[in-house]
């Protein structure tokens, strides 16, 4: 990735234009979208089709509704946001069967309030309890779903099984936070209360311990900030066994959209810590490494290999050991190709990373911890690239905002133009709503109105 400083002023126009796209995208799919088929999932030829092992992006579709509200002041997608998390949310909240609540029901749920707590909409104390609790419940479940380790870790385990962590859990952990400030916690079985700070911070450190690499020595592939998308576990002992994928290439390789969710959920609760108390940990850490150490170690390797590993322009391919790219030559010293022969690139991982860039690197700035330009600026080039063709969708007939993302490459699920040898031009649910995500970051950063936190309103 090259190193180029980009300007507020040349992203502030570009933002411009991607609120009125977004805003576009949105209303198609409300008005062409069947949902009883399901959520929406990837696109097919232009159109929003479902296919996936659970309900996993319906939050993404009415979290971008009120996303673009916040943004824009257009009080209709307030409305369809709103509407939907009413009418729809309920099943995820009590949902035992995944890992995605806080991909889910803070995108809707956590959203809301967060906006009647500050002010953006109007305090209704019936409504803000409704929102309230379903936050509350929603962290509760999420961190039932666990599996024990040795030395007092464990994690939330995937829909996999109790043996199977996922990397991309990091940033469910944003539903288990959201409810132990709202004063809640979970209970089991005679009554034992079970902190759900604890849990999250736990579930951190395992995935920074297992799912992320260091260049210490741990196997042979073993880089500064590569990632596993799945660590697997001996459930009878709790003794790691081995790095796996579900949606990457190989366990020793790194998918990228594992990574990204990695750089952002690290970043974001580095800076969730730095708002609690300096003796929170005290007990903890009395005898390993302090936690935020541990997290910023795994936010800088992550955010360090994707830079090394993405192309010229930012951008990044769906998995840095995917077989093809032996044919591309030197393929990170020129801009990502998404119409290539040999594999594609994955604008999802970018868009998620790129808001992990500028999240660390706000961070280290703000701590004193080191420069953090380099990661902002980095996140910024990403973002740039990103709001520019030929990954930002200009057709109207599009359902999709960001062109040339990957759901499931091993599996085929992902539509291969005719013509093209590798599938592009279609977009996800998830990269349209984080590539919102990180544009609603940089509308409050660059126009100096704040800084935008999942946790606003919840901890000052």
């Amino acid at each position: 990735m090259e190193s180029k400083v980009t300007s507020g002023t040349e992203l502030s126009s570009k933002l411009e234009r991607f609120w009125d796209i977004s805003g576009q995208k949105i209303l198609s799919i409300e008005q062409e979208f069947d949902i009883s088929k399901g959520a929406p999932v990837f696109t097919v030829e232009g159109k929003y089709a479902s296919r996936g092992w659970t309900e996993w992006t319906q939050g993404f579709q009415y979290g971008s509704a009120i996303i673009q509200f916040e943004a824009t002041g257009d009080a209709q997608f307030l409305d369809i946001g709103k509407k939907a998390t009413i009418d729809k949310m309920a099943p995820h909240v009590s949902h035992f069967g995944v890992h995605d609540h806080g991909f889910n029901n803070v995108s809707t749920y956590g959203n809301l309030h967060r906006l009647m707590i500050n002010g953006t909409i109007e305090n209704n104390d019936q409504e803000k309890d409704f929102y309230v609790l379903a936050l509350k419940i929603t962290g509760a479940v999420q961190a039932y779903r666990w599996t024990d380790l040795p030395g007092g870790l464990g994690y939330i385990y995937s829909f996999n099984g109790p043996h199977s962590l996922f990397v991309d859990t990091i940033r469910s952990l944003r539903a288990l936070i959201l409810s132990h400030e709202l004063k809640h916690d979970l209970r089991t079985e005679n009554d034992r209360v079970i902190s759900l700070l604890d849990r999250a911070v736990d579930h951190a450190i395992a995935t920074a311990r297992y799912a992320v690499y260091y260049g210490e020595g741990r196997d042979h592939y073993d880089l500064w900030g590569r990632t596993a998308h799945e660590s697997i576990f001996n459930t009878n002992d709790g003794q790691y066994r081995c790095p796996n994928t579900q949606q990457g290439y190989s366990g020793f390789s790194t998918w990228t959209r594992g990574l990204a969710w990695a750089m952002l959920g690290f970043s974001e609760q580095l800076e969730y810590l730095d708002h609690l108390p300096n003796n929170t940990f005290d007990r903890r850490e009395s005898a390993g490494e302090p936690v935020q150490e541990i997290f910023l170690k795994a936010a800088k390797a992550t955010c360090d290999f994707y830079i090394t590993h993405s192309a010229l322009d930012g951008i990044t391919y769906w998995d840095t050991g995917a077989p093809g790219l032996s044919h591309m030559g030197d393929y990170l010293s020129r801009p990502a190709d998404p119409y290539n022969d040999y594999e594609p690139v994955d604008s999802s991982a970018s868009a998620i990373g790129a808001q992990g860039l500028c999240r660390l690197g706000h961070y280290l700035n703000l701590q004193k911890k080191g420069s953090g330009d380099k990661y902002w600026q980095a996140g910024l080039q990403v973002a740039s690239r990103l709001l520019e063709e030929p990954y930002l969708s200009m057709d109207s007939k599009h359902h999709g905002l960001v062109l040339h993302s990957i759901y499931h490459r091993p599996n085929g699920w992902d539509h291969i133009p005719s013509g093209s040898k590798i599938p592009n031009g279609e977009s996800s649910m998830w990269g349209d709503y984080h590539m919102r995500e990180l544009c609603l970051y940089l509308h409050y950063a660059l126009n100096k109105k704040g800084y935008y936190t999942y946790f606003d309103g919840v901890r000052n």
